[in-house]
């Protein structure tokens, strides 16, 4: 059974204006789609194509892992935004400060690292197997997962993320993505990496594919 492109969880035109239309569709139809049917190409007729992405990104080598790794970074990078309020929750707010000192530090904190990422790529916040959460920069189609990271939010730094709304200004793009970031869902993402740290859940999260 051949691997579907996901749905985006809002409206094509929903992020705007931070996001256009036409830079989100060019995005998911063209850039996330492509990675899906790449992927689909490659594992047609081997004992992989039922597998899950995750699956995939921990066994396949060369393009099928990266085709995987790139289908699984912007179906949780679309989860990442929302186009409604979404105000971040007190475990979560606590959990950053404890770490950063303040909401604030750790914007700067992870815009410094994103801008520093000056190859294709992205830059994630993530759950340490230690506890903690740390700011991750993962080259072209890297992912946290490979490096037994638990992601919880992701930022899309290659070019096409940004260039049709902000041309080469990566860090107005930056500035704007955090009135669209979908805090509950980072939150919740948080709240299932400790508890499975913990052993007391080890589900596959919904949005996954």
């Amino acid at each position: 059974m051949a691997l579907e492109l996901p749905s985006l969880p809002y409206a094509a035109d929903a992020l705007a204006p931070v996001i256009s239309e036409r830079s989100l569709r060019m995005h998911h139809e063209g850039v996330h789609a492509s990675y899906v049917k790449r992927l689909n190409t490659l594992l047609e007729g081997s004992d992989q194509a039922p597998q899950s992405l995750e699956h995939i990104m921990a066994t396949g080598r060369g393009e099928a892992q990266a085709c995987a790794c790139q289908a699984w970074n912007h179906t949780f990078f679309w989860q990442c935004l929302t186009p409604w309020h979404s105000p971040m929750g007190q475990s979560l707010e606590h959990a950053i400060s404890e770490r950063w000192g303040s909401i604030e530090a750790f914007q700067q904190a992870f815009t410094a690292s994103a801008m520093a990422h000056f190859m294709g790529g992205w830059t994630w916040l993530v759950y340490t197997p230690q506890g903690r959460l740390d700011i991750h920069n993962a080259v072209d189609a890297g992912s946290p997962l490979l490096r037994k990271l638990s992601p919880l939010l992701a930022v899309d730094m290659w070019e096409h993320a940004w260039y049709v709304d902000f041309g080469s200004d990566r860090r107005k793009y930056l500035q704007k993505l955090w009135g669209i970031i979908n805090w509950s869902f980072v939150e919740q993402c948080l709240e299932d990496a400790v508890a499975t740290s913990q052993g007391r859940r080890n589900l596959r999260p919904s949005w996954e594919v």
